[in-house]
């Protein structure tokens, strides 16, 4: 696309597909009513968080053919919640309604190897890395990265630290192969880096972008924890994240928004690690700390509209409720520069996002 391609504006009153029904859909539905859409939310699961707050959710497995061709026919615009979905199934919704990021998209942001690969052909900077698909690659792999800590992550459907193993110096790279699951799988140099950031970048149908300042991220147990905005990185530097991001919306043709997550080196070297085309737990603080949320930036993409301002009101701190953290709900609640958001998941979990709270401090 190009700057001149004219938006196929969906207009308010229209109804927007939700391809996936978990938080994020649940906050992708909030924010389309607010401009007055209509959504209709698909996925597996009864009582899930996009279809409590949905017009319509369609309950079916993301391949059911039949359901998938009554989705499309009753939807003006379909987009998508998160990227491990069929890609044959939005092929086929795409044949009979617009889908916002396109199938393409999702084939190479859903396996590490292509990521990669399409990464470097960009001549963006990642680090180190091999494909790996048996126990002989695995060590051929190992030893051509010099045996420096790496970690072996399975090609596809790994998130949130699974799908993970780290390797030292003196381990078996074929037997970790082997533990994973034997799965095709990227070996990765460990990066020794300053901090981790994000940046999530809007892409409209005629070729604009727009980018939320990066934010600096904290993991624990390989989950997201917290989220900060500003990122403790010089104006120079989250420039050039800025700039890398909008050069990979660019090369996918995305419509719609994507999440580009960074390493910084100590050296103050970029190194981009994993792409998610779909809003990002690293901006929901945009949802209390900007003028637009991700969510609604999402909704004005696909619908042909302007993009509104990503302003900052001051300062954010995003933090996740995780498993049972969702228990101090009343304490976050009595703190009156809290802003809570559940979920609305029943069961609690270890390990599940159940939630967040988002602080923000005037500057």
């Amino acid at each position: 696309m190009n700057n001149e391609t004219k938006p196929q504006i969906v207009a308010p009153g229209a109804t927007i597909g939700i391809f996936g029904d978990g938080q994020l859909g649940r906050m992708l539905a909030v924010a389309a009513s607010s401009l007055g859409y209509k959504t209709h939310s698909f996925g597996p699961q009864p009582d899930s968080p996009a279809s409590q707050v949905a017009t319509a959710h369609t309950i079916a497995a993301y391949d059911d053919l039949e359901a998938l061709n009554l989705f499309a026919q009753h939807v003006d615009v379909v987009t998508i919640e998160f990227e491990n979905l069929p890609v044959e199934s939005l092929e086929r919704l795409a044949q009979i309604v617009p889908v916002m990021p396109g199938p393409k998209i999702l084939t190479i942001c859903q396996d590490r190897i292509q990521e990669k690969s399409f990464l470097e052909n960009l001549s963006i900077p990642v680090a180190p890395w091999c494909s790996v698909h048996n126990s002989e690659s695995a060590i051929a792999a190992f030893t051509a990265l010099g045996k420096r800590p790496s970690i072996l992550k399975s090609a596809r459907l790994g998130y949130d630290g699974k799908g993970q193993a780290a390797l030292q110096p003196e381990d078996d790279a074929g037997a970790a192969y082997i533990a994973l699951g034997q799965v095709p799988a990227v070996l990765e140099e460990r990066i020794e880096f300053a901090c981790e950031i994000s940046v999530i970048v809007v892409r409209g149908q005629d070729g604009q972008m727009v980018c939320y300042p990066p934010s600096e991220n904290q993991h624990k147990n390989g989950i997201l924890d917290v989220s900060l905005v500003p990122a403790g990185v010089s104006a120079d530097l989250a420039a050039k994240a800025e700039d890398l991001a909008k050069k990979i919306a660019e090369g996918l043709s995305l419509v719609g928004l994507l999440c580009v997550e960074m390493f910084v080196t100590k050296k103050g070297q970029l190194l981009v690690n994993e792409l998610a085309p779909r809003p990002h737990n690293s901006g929901h603080w945009t949802l209390d700390g900007c003028v637009t949320s991700q969510f609604e930036q999402t909704i004005r993409a696909v619908c042909g509209l302007p993009f509104g301002s990503v302003a900052c009101f001051g300062k954010a701190r995003m933090q996740n409720l995780i498993g049972d953290d969702i228990l101090s709900w009343r304490k976050i609640l009595g703190d009156a520069n809290a802003k809570l958001h559940l979920y609305g998941k029943s069961e609690i979990k270890p390990g599940r996002k159940m939630g967040h709270v988002t602080w923000v401090t005037p500057r």
